[in-house]
């Protein structure tokens, strides 16, 4: 039989270490008044913006009316009108590779387009970007822009995007979407009952700071007050069913101090994330929520491998007192715990390491949560547990000394 490690050594400077987390936990949340809500939690105007310069701009000269739409591979043009039939023209980027190839296909088969370049005409067409806001229907009263993204153009970082949103009245989300290079991001304006902030505005502060005609609109959105509030609520839910669904089934399986050391471990791991994020100041977003849940998942499967090993171990040393057959299982476990946590670790390392923004701050969480669930499952449940069965095992004696 291998060496048995004396975890039990150190369940009560594990106890003084939680106790210590848990009051940090609770004062940060206190002083810092709360969490840093991202924009899944806002209420207010959702707005998906790329930074894209313009490429050119479309004006329509005839009497009847020209419409564009567009996919990942062609651009296409609508004509129609009274008496006569509508008629749909494409152009193909494979065709037309390059803006200035576009513009001369558009206006030699178009007489009534007229296209103004802002970009060099050798700019790429696979680079267009569409914007959701302008009038597809086009005219002479004004232009409907594209914008292209040069792959090798230089990265802007999140905060670039703060600074320019910093002069905003009303309070601001930036969340960054992707990697840098691609320059997209989602900005949440919150809403106040004065008057609601409109996509138009955005705009027009984010080019103020990065150029005029620099910003492109992919997705906006109107998220009411009603629906973050729901979304808030649905979260404190799906936490508050992990624990009790966690107590029902260790109390059912097992014995009821360890469906109660069970939920303690999971309580105290959600407040040891809770502590990260809060002194952090990361935002809390819903991906953060899947990270917690994750680790509650991960702690819980911990928890329930460490119960199945002591139960095994209470049959097999019967003779033993319950502090070594705890002593023992934790030691069988604790191989396993170390190998899985570190190869799981890595993965998500490399998701820290090569991802941005919020599946960034996703990764940090679960890399500190997986630490915390191995410190609750080797010292804080099998603590309580321990601490449990003397207590049970004290008023057992005296029974029989008064008997």
């Amino acid at each position: 039989m291998k060496k048995t490690i004396r975890f039990s050594k150190f369940f009560i400077p594990a106890a003084v270490i939680s106790v210590i987390l848990v009051i940090f936990s609770i004062s940060g949340y206190i002083i810092n008044k709360g969490f840093a809500l991202g924009v899944d939690f806002q209420a207010g105007l959702i707005q998906e913006v790329q930074v894209a310069p313009t490429a050119f701009g479309l004006r329509w000269n005839g009497t009847t009316s020209a419409v564009i739409q567009f996919d990942r591979n062609n651009i296409y043009i609508i004509v129609s009108g009274s008496g006569i039939e509508s008629r749909t023209y494409p152009f193909p980027y494979s065709e037309h590779n390059t803006i200035g190839s576009l513009k001369n296909a558009m206006e030699e088969q178009l007489e009534n387009m007229e296209i103004l370049l802002s970009a060099n005409e050798n700019v790429n067409s696979q680079w267009l970007i569409f914007s959701s806001l302008g009038n597809r229907l086009l005219s002479n009263e004004g232009l409907y822009v594209v914008h292209y993204l040069d792959p090798q153009s230089h990265p802007i970082d999140i905060s670039d995007v703060r600074t320019a949103m910093a002069g905003f009245t009303q309070s601001v989300s930036v969340q960054n979407l992707g990697t840098p290079e691609a320059r997209q991001f989602m900005v949440r304006v919150e809403d106040k009952e004065e008057g609601r902030v409109t996509s138009s505005e955005i705009v027009q502060i984010l080019e103020s700071y990065f150029g005029s005609g620099s910003i492109v609109v992919l997705r906006s959105d109107y998220v009411g007050s009603r629906f973050s509030k729901d979304l808030t609520d649905q979260a404190g839910i799906l936490i508050t069913l992990t624990l009790l669904l966690v107590l029902l089934y260790s109390a059912f399986r097992f014995k009821v101090q360890f469906a109660v050391g069970a939920v303690i471990a999971i309580m105290y791991d959600v407040l040891v994330i809770i502590a990260f994020v809060v002194w952090t100041r990361m935002e809390f977003t819903t991906l953060t929520i899947a990270a917690i849940l994750t680790i509650l998942g991960y702690s819980t499967n911990n928890t329930i491998i460490l119960f199945d090993r002591i139960r095994e171990n209470l049959r097999i040393y019967s003779d033993h007192s319950f502090v070594d057959i705890l002593n023992i299982s934790l030691t069988g476990i604790f191989g396993r715990t170390i190998i899985t946590t570190a190869s799981t670790m890595l993965a998500v390392l490399a998701l820290f390491i090569f991802t941005a923004g919020s599946m960034k701050d996703f990764a940090l969480a679960l890399l500190v949560g997986m630490i915390s669930g191995v410190f609750t499952t080797l010292f804080i449940v099998s603590g309580f547990v321990n601490f449990w069965q003397n207590i049970k095992q004290k008023r057992e004696k005296k029974k029989l000394a008064r008997s």
